[in-house]
């Protein structure tokens, strides 16, 4: 930050730093503009079919055109790309329109230099009005890396698979504080992600703190371990395969998953409020072996593979032991509780359990009658369980919508997914764009755009579109 001093040119305002420390700026316009002390501003009228460009950037270089006459081809340039870009979308099912709009949007928070993918562009916008449960999503998480993969491999965009599988490889050599892996990471790969409070702003509709970094990148979430074995298969099985160094540390990071696996943990919500045993952590941790069981036979891969069986069976035993509460019919959130929580709606979406298991059929009417609410569906049950340790509310989850319609497809209740899956499709924004959270009233809620819901979506669109049209895969390889 500096001061200024700004003149005015034909066509242009240039603003010049008081110092060296920064470039000087220019804005560039079709409409005069005026000063006002080292301000400018403009006004004009438009009619129908008229346009006004404005354009803010470096200062032009001398010797190159004025940036007006440039910005018509650039325009058209970015228009082809995108064009170029999305044209090699293999989806050509139901809702074509709004599954390459969130392929489009997954492309936009693709790092071109990194190959990662953050979870939301922005940062402390609230998940209630006024509330404190605003965070920073301007990261990796490696939660996301499953949904990445199988969403950027069902529509058909290679390259960007390929870098985010490179990306994830690296974080294999890594050494976190908690185990081998982290929660999230900065789109270089950075793990220090501090949180910090800018108090001196009043954030978005007066919701205070606005928060930068994210104190949940020290959390323990044993469920990334299953994400992180799950993008491992999925590459394999769609890209290379994964190298001897590759596998060795893969196998490193069972080792630890396997010593710890029973441990109380953070959880898919990052809860605040003391690590528990969650149900959704457990599953997770049976997917990593499963993935790995998996992989090794297919790619004749050796490791201690009865040590491995030995502890995914372990692992699932105790889910239907531990975690089933007869009283309810339902999978619970936590071992010992009676509350329920929408994770669960991924059970059957990683293979655990069948999506028309009675166990699990009992399971969605249970979630049905306690957090669903027509399509929209709320994470957990907030003033019950004070789990996550915040005060205030929150909207509810829109990923856990699509996923809710995904398991009702998957259950074989199509007319009803169908429904749902359209009704949701209406509070998208005029873009075809969500928010991590909705309100009752349809008002977006919490960061925005947000990668997870769109990853929720394509699954739940290309899922549904086979379903109906009588093409899914009638088995699980």
């Amino acid at each position: 930050m500096s001061a200024h001093r700004t003149e005015l040119g034909e066509g242009c305002a240039i603003f010049l730093p008081a110092d060296d420390a920064s470039p000087s700026m220019s804005l560039y316009s079709t409409a005069s503009l005026k000063r006002h002390a080292q301000d400018v501003f403009s006004h004009f009228t438009l009619q129908a079919g008229e346009t006004a460009t404005f354009v803010l950037g470096r200062s032009g270089v001398e010797g190159q055109p004025p940036e007006m006459q440039v910005i018509s081809q650039r325009f058209h340039q970015t228009s082809r790309f995108w064009k170029k870009w999305i044209a090699k979308s293999k989806y050509k099912g139901r809702w074509r329109e709004m599954v390459q709009r969130s392929a489009l949007l997954l492309k936009l928070l693709i790092s071109r230099e990194h190959g990662s993918l953050i979870a939301a562009p922005t940062f402390s916008l609230p998940e209630e009005i006024g509330g404190v449960r605003n965070w920073d999503y301007r990261f990796t998480w490696l939660r996301d890396a499953t949904f990445t993969l199988y969403a950027l491999i069902r529509l058909g965009f290679v390259d960007e698979a390929e870098s985010f599988i490179e990306w994830l490889k690296g974080r294999l050599s890594d050494d976190a504080e908690r185990g081998p892996l982290q929660v999230m990471y900065g789109i270089d790969g950075r793990q220090k992600l501090d949180e910090i409070s800018l108090d001196h702003l009043s954030g978005y509709k007066n919701s205070r703190p606005v928060r930068t970094g994210n104190a949940a990148y020290q959390q323990l979430q044993l469920d990334i371990y299953g994400e992180m074995m799950d993008s491992i298969y999925l590459a394999n099985k769609y890209g290379d395969p994964i190298s001897h160094s590759g596998w060795q540390d893969a196998q490193r990071m069972l080792e630890w998953l396997g010593k710890n696996w029973q441990r109380p943990d953070q959880g898919i919500w990052e809860v605040r409020g003391g690590a528990r045993e969650f149900l959704h952590s457990r599953v997770m941790s049976w997917v990593a072996f499963d993935r790995a069981l998996r992989l090794a036979q297919k790619r004749s891969l050796s490791g201690p593979l009865d040590s491995w069986q030995r502890i995914r069976d372990e692992i699932r035993n105790d889910v239907f032991t531990n975690f089933w509460d007869e009283k309810l019919q339902a999978f619970v959130q936590v071992k010992g509780t009676k509350q329920l929580d929408a994770s669960a709606l991924l059970m059957p979406m990683m293979r655990f359990i069948s999506p028309v298991d009675p166990m699990w059929l009992s399971t969605l009417r249970a979630l049905e009658k306690t957090l669903i609410e027509d399509t929209l569906v709320r994470r957990y049950e907030i003033e019950r369980s004070h789990v996550d340790g915040l005060p205030g509310g929150e909207g509810h989850f829109t990923a856990c919508s699509f996923w809710y319609i995904e398991c009702l497809a998957r259950a074989g209740e199509l007319e009803k997914a169908q429904l749902l899956f359209e009704k949701l499709l209406g509070y998208a924004n005029h873009l075809g764009l969500y928010s991590e959270e909705l309100a009752s009233n349809g008002q977006h809620l919490g960061n925005f755009p947000q990668a997870f819901t769109h990853l929720a979506l394509i699954s739940a669109a290309t899922y549904l579109d086979r379903a109906l049209s009588g093409t899914g895969e009638a088995v699980w390889r």
